[in-house]
């Protein structure tokens, strides 16, 4: 088939089963949306203890619509960017507003706080969909947004806790919540790597011990609620923050980053136009996905050549991740 002949065929159009289930994901993705409201309207009538809930439901909903757009192939541009405006909605407005209902009233500027974590939050989803938007993942760059939500929003649930209100009700909260805040926001524009729920099943070691983790955790979500989530989010935004200091992964990290302006010769630009800006992690990922990286990167480079290489500032070449 000639060239002309190719440019002239029909688009493919995606089969009728497919365009029936097409809009799973982003049911799932409206429903997140719907919980972040009426977080923020629980929260204006004071009712903090159901603002957090619904944000950790809309937590759930957020985990589950990538899952069910790979799962029936319908993931789509569309359905990133939707996302990524619900997101800063239910994980951003949402939660800054509860944190400003909690602690913030009484002062003048309190609600710069709360536009500081907003903003974070902004930058780190429009980073997300440059770099790993719709795609599978070994890491998270930087501190998801889902986490640092449920933290500032299941923290007043944590402190009606009887164990709350004996042993830690006299530390000065409000200080406390608004440095973790601050250390939030700048854990979610970072270089950190977080880890992914792990794949369940029982197939190796590391599948059992990762499904024992994550049904414990569920068992535990479901039984003591208000004990689980603010502590496991604190725990989970610490280990990876640690993990990266004592393993030295930051030095390690990819040393281009979406936050800042390449060089256009550095751009590639997909088939619809946008920029694609490449974050290599297989110095961060476990070893059989390193593995699988450099395999896929020698079946894809030219015969006779090596990997592309891209000008430094002084005009010497370094190979391109």
């Amino acid at each position: 088939m000639t060239d002309s002949k190719r440019k002239q065929s029909p688009p493919r159009r995606r089969p009728p089963l497919q365009r029936g289930i097409i809009i799973l994901p982003s049911a799932f993705t409206l429903g997140n949306l719907f919980f972040g409201i009426y977080a923020l309207v629980s929260a204006a009538q004071g009712d903090l203890i159901w603002a957090a809930w619904y944000i950790v439901f809309a937590s759930i909903l957020d985990f589950a619509d990538g899952r069910v757009a790979r799962f029936t192939r319908t993931g789509s541009n569309f359905g990133a960017e939707l996302d990524s405006l619900v997101d800063a909605i239910s994980f951003g407005v949402a939660p800054g507003f509860i944190i400003y209902q909690q602690f913030l009233t009484e002062t003048a500027w309190g609600w710069i706080l709360a536009y500081v974590y907003i903003s974070a939050i902004v930058v780190r989803l429009a980073r997300f969909n440059v770099e790993q938007g719709g795609e599978a993942k070994t890491h998270f760059h930087g501190l998801p947004s889902p986490t640092a939500g449920v933290i500032l929003a299941s923290f007043f649930p944590f402190s009606q806790t009887s164990f709350f209100q004996t042993q830690l009700a006299d530390m000065p909260w409000a200080t406390i919540i608004g440095v973790m805040t601050v250390i939030i926001s700048v854990l979610m524009v970072s270089n950190v790597p977080y880890p992914i729920i792990p794949r369940l099943g029982f197939k190796t070691p590391r599948n059992t011990i990762g499904t024992a983790w994550v049904l414990g955790g569920l068992a535990l979500a479901v039984t003591v609620p208000r004990y689980y989530f603010f502590p496991a989010t604190v725990l989970y935004t610490a280990f990876g923050l640690v993990k990266a200091i004592l393993l030295g992964f930051i030095d390690r990290l990819p040393e281009k980053d979406p936050l800042l302006d390449e060089d256009d010769e550095d751009l590639e630009v997909d088939d619809s136009g946008l920029e694609v800006r490449a974050v290599d992690y297989r110095e961060v990922a476990p070893v059989r996905f390193r593995r699988k990286a450099r395999g896929r990167s020698k079946e894809t480079d030219p015969p006779g050549e090596g990997p592309k290489r891209r000008g430094k500032p002084d005009g010497t070449q370094e190979p391109r991740p």
